[in-house]
């Protein structure tokens, strides 16, 4: 089966207005996902998911179909991916298209590729709630993050005897590049209620999130 792949692309943006369609190197900061999951399947099976008349028509402009906008009430800042996700699934079983699983790629990692997806693909089974794109974490919470005790003190955040931070265990940090959910679990309950998660590593460089000025500020210099 051809996988189904959803983007979803809101209008507001608080850390770089109209991020979404904000031109990155010549191209909307879209597009990059857009070109990443054309890798994977046809544009057919590949859904952009927005509640903003422009998104749609930067997003038609490039190839990709969007038949309508989302309903209101998935349109305000308060309504998270899950919901979006649901509506979406909802709205293709009842044209009678069901998949056994989706793949989720949010608009602001533009240096993720469809190279990465594939990878990511063959790692995933219909055992799993989820495959998640990850990068090893800097902040690392047995070695340099603190919490603070009753007394104002800062502690360790897990505590684990080791001198050296190459001796505590690796933790890895989820990136937002890709995730392949399956379907039969998404509608029993939401994303952060899954247990049976696995990894897909990325580096550094392909993990880059936009989501402030400074982000979009380091990705045009890399891009340049």
């Amino acid at each position: 089966m051809k996988p189904l792949i959803i983007i979803p692309a809101r209008g507001g943006s608080k850390g770089v207005p109209g991020k979404n369609i904000k031109l990155l190197n010549g191209k909307p900061l879209i597009q990059y996902t857009i070109e990443a999951a054309l890798e994977i399947t046809t544009k057919e099976n590949i859904i952009v998911s927005t509640d903003s008349p422009e998104i749609k028509s930067v997003v038609e402009e490039i190839g990709i179909r969007v038949p309508s906008l989302r309903p209101k009430e998935l349109a305000t800042d308060r309504v998270g991916t899950y919901e979006v996700l649901l509506h979406e699934i909802n709205q293709l079983e009842k044209k009678g298209k069901f998949y056994d699983y989706l793949i989720f790629l949010q608009a602001t990692s533009p240096f993720r590729t469809g190279k990465q997806i594939k990878e990511a693909l063959k790692l995933y089974n219909d055992n799993m709630d989820m495959l998640v794109s990850v990068k090893e974490t800097k902040a690392n919470p047995y070695f340099v993050l603190r919490e603070e005790d009753e007394k104002g003190y800062l502690v360790p955040s897990k505590s684990f005897t080791a001198d050296r931070r190459q001796d505590v265990p690796k933790v890895w940090e989820l990136n937002g590049a890709i995730y392949i959910i399956n379907t039969n679990t998404l509608k029993k309950k939401p994303i952060n209620q899954f247990t049976k998660v696995k990894k897909y590593v990325m580096d550094e460089f392909s993990s880059i999130d936009i989501d402030t000025m400074m982000d979009w500020q380091l990705a045009e210099k890399l891009l340049a």
